[in-house]
């Protein structure tokens, strides 16, 4: 007979034990899981593409309609990072408008006589702006219609009344315990592509796209449990095109993680040095997710060059799926996804962003799962009164 032997499970490369001991278990196991999850999400899409396409076409395919991307927090940054794709894809108008916008604001957004497809994304479903914006498109829009992409089944936002509604429930794992979104974030944003992008060309690419986040999970961790280590006070994302909305969520993500401890900035790099570049400290990390289309990747290259050549920050980190012929060593690289169109480096990229997180939330003595002790913010955002938009 052979002795048993008591492996001790770890997760992001750190014992069970010491993830629970320092409140850091849920936020690690829903990092590690997206890989997973993206796929089971590509499944459960797959078995609905009648259902979806029948939905959303009438809207999708008439360039006198609009989509509206919605959600608050990481859920508004959902949208930003598809709507530019869908816009170009589509024939319908598609813009992402945040439910805080579209609450505070909705004569701004909402035209009664266009028709609309309002997507809106819930982590919990529960989230009062959301509930609002679905309400004021009812009240407010002649023909509109719903797609919930949400991944709690017991969420308000599915039973909210509406004339016609379709509810995309994910997978109950992805419904994340933890106080910031990852794998809901991630998961959302692959179901909404599936549901609003050429389902049949992700059938290929699913599974590139969970090796290659898999890859960089497993691979970047410990490269970046050493940055987090440093203690930089300031982080800087940058990001092209889809990246932008990449980089907002890579900097709320160590916001929220932090407490509020390391001070974020996001932008795009040609935007970075009309101004904001003054944010830029010898204690302060860049990191710049780099495109894979060449004309934009030559702008990205140009100014991690500069930044480089500055001197002024402590370290530019150069995520790339590309081998530059002079590949810096502060450089993190996704493996197999060279060929790859930028949307499917968002998975993979945002992994990178959520770890750096993860371990900068550790370093700091903080607890992942619930960094702001203060309960001043909660994972279901609360304190917002709904005031009445009647004219």
């Amino acid at each position: 007979m052979h002795a048993m032997t008591n492996k001790t499970v770890e997760h992001l490369g750190i014992p069970e034990p010491d993830l629970l001991a320092s409140g850091a278990i849920w936020t690690a196991r829903e990092i590690e899981q997206q890989p997973r999850m993206l796929e089971q999400t590509h499944a459960l899409l797959s078995g609905l593409r009648e259902q979806v396409e029948a939905f959303v076409a009438p809207v999708a395919g008439d360039a006198n309609a609009r989509i509206i991307l919605t959600g608050a927090g990481s859920s508004s940054y959902i949208g930003q990072c598809l709507a530019p794709l869908l816009d170009r894809n589509l024939a319908a108008r598609v813009d992402s408008v945040p439910t805080t916008d579209l609450v505070s604001a909705p004569y701004l957004y909402l035209d009664p006589a266009q028709p609309l497809l309002l997507v809106s994304f819930g982590r919990s479903g529960n989230s009062p702006e959301s509930l609002a914006a679905v309400a004021l498109a009812e009240s407010l829009v002649k023909d509109v219609r719903h797609l919930v992409v949400t991944c709690n089944a017991e969420g308000a936002l599915n039973t909210v009344p509406a004339r016609r509604m379709m509810a995309l429930l994910l997978p109950e794992e992805t419904h994340d315990t933890s106080f910031a979104m990852t794998s809901s974030f991630s998961c959302m944003l692959y179901a909404t592509l599936l549901a609003l992008g050429d389902t049949q060309a992700m059938d290929a690419r699913i599974g590139p796209i969970a090796h290659a986040t898999a890859r960089v999970i497993d691979g970047a961790r410990l490269s970046l449990q050493e940055l987090a280590l440093h203690g930089f006070d300031r982080v800087v994302y940058l990001g092209s095109g889809l990246f932008q909305g990449l980089a907002r969520e890579a900097a709320l993500k160590l916001g929220e993680l932090t407490n509020g401890s390391v001070a974020t900035c996001f932008d795009s790099p040609l935007g970075f040095r009309h101004g904001p570049k003054t944010f830029i400290t010898d204690r302060t990390l860049v990191m710049v997710f780099v495109s894979n289309d060449p004309l934009t990747r030559r702008y990205d290259h140009d100014l991690i060059d500069e930044l480089r050549q500055d001197g002024c920050a402590a370290r530019i980190i150069e995520v790339a799926a590309q081998q530059r012929q002079q590949q810096d060593p502060d450089t993190l690289l996704v493996p197999g996804m060279a060929e790859a169109a930028d949307i499917d480096l968002l998975w993979p990229y945002v992994a990178i962003a959520q770890i750096y997180a993860f371990n900068a939330s550790r370093a700091l003595g903080l607890s992942p799962d619930n960094p702001n002790k203060q309960g001043t913010v909660n994972r279901v955002v609360q304190g917002v009164r709904i005031h009445s938009a009647a004219p």
